[in-house]
């Protein structure tokens, strides 16, 4: 069975909100699911599983949280080659640099081999109305992502 983690950073609560829709829908699918705060993951668990999602709100004019600072810079050195990996946050349009958190996770999975398999996914603040259903099908789409390009 595959593994998927999900690690999440949230001050206001609305990229935990978020971390929780995704995760309903994976393990809707019947995915072995974990779910947990920045603070308490070790980053180079992720070695360990499928699929990777990480969560995170953009702070300031585009910087990633405080507590996203050490796990990120602790996945230095990390081997995610042929591990599928998405991000996604809650964001804040009155800032210039929309969403920045989640494409900067982007970029550093991609730059430890893990596939991309999904855009970013950026909700304007708290997850209502059809950003809920986004975060549902987010999760649907990266389980069904993997199940595709592992069927070849």
């Amino acid at each position: 069975m595959k593994k998927y983690i999900i690690v999440f950073a949230s001050m206001s609560g609305n990229t935990e909100e978020m971390a929780d829709l995704i995760s309903e829908s994976i393990r809707e699918e019947g995915i072995d699911l974990t779910v947990t705060d920045v603070l308490e993951a070790d980053p180079s668990d992720l070695e360990e599983y499928d699929g990777i999602l990480l969560g995170a709100y953009t702070w300031g004019d585009g910087d990633l949280p405080d507590e996203f600072f050490v796990f990120y810079d602790e996945m230095d050195g990390l081997n995610l080659t042929g591990k599928k990996a998405a991000v996604f946050g809650s964001c804040d349009s009155s800032y210039p640099a929309y969403g920045a958190a989640v494409d900067i996770l982007m970029k550093k999975l991609q730059d430890l081999g893990a596939d991309i398999v999904l855009e970013g996914l950026k909700v304007e603040l708290d997850p209502i109305g059809e950003d809920e259903e986004l975060c549902k099908k987010f999760g649907k789409d990266f389980v069904s992502k993997y199940s595709i390009e592992v069927s070849f």
